[in-house]
């Protein structure tokens, strides 16, 4: 089980108010495919990101991917668009492999924005467009029902 965490709860720490609650990454997949799945990024400074992990287990380079696995990526890439533009109207996604802090085969999808988008009753600005995506503002969050509202708006569009 991969945990990750949100801003929910308090604690007091070196006199410091820190909120967090650890969640079921799990609870945060938006589809299940053969060779693939999809989650909602807990971070949502950019409406709608996503990622696209592989179901192996083994740390392996994006270009070294090949026949099935590679076929199935760009069809789940295909309809996240698909979904992302439908929901959202992003002007430009942005494509991210890293792989630094977790070891594993795994793609962001980062939608961006010339203007104002509002979700859930929260606006969404993109301070960075037509820059860098990152840094981004991560003292900006969602309550943990509107991650979870995401992923089951995104998980109809995906069905």
């Amino acid at each position: 089980m991969h945990i990750i965490f949100l801003f929910e709860k308090e604690r007091i720490i070196n006199n410091f108010l820190i909120a967090l609650i650890m969640i079921d990454f799990e609870q945060l997949k938006v589809a299940q495919f053969d060779k693939w799945k999809v989650y909602v990024h807990q971070s949502q400074c950019y409406l709608g990101r996503l990622y696209i992990a592989a179901n192996r287990d083994d740390d392996v380079d994006l270009f070294d991917i090949a026949g099935a696995e590679r076929e199935e990526f760009f069809d789940v890439g295909k309809k996240v668009k698909k979904a992302l533009t439908e929901l959202f109207n992003p002007d430009r996604l942005n494509y991210v492999n890293l792989q630094n802090e977790w070891h594993h085969l795994h793609i962001h999808i980062i939608p961006r924005y010339s203007s104002l988008r509002t979700f859930d009753n929260i606006k969404f600005v993109d301070e960075k467009w037509g820059k860098n995506y990152a840094p981004y503002n991560k003292d900006f969050k969602v309550p943990q029902e509107t991650l979870f509202k995401l992923r089951d708006e995104l998980r109809e569009k995906l069905d």
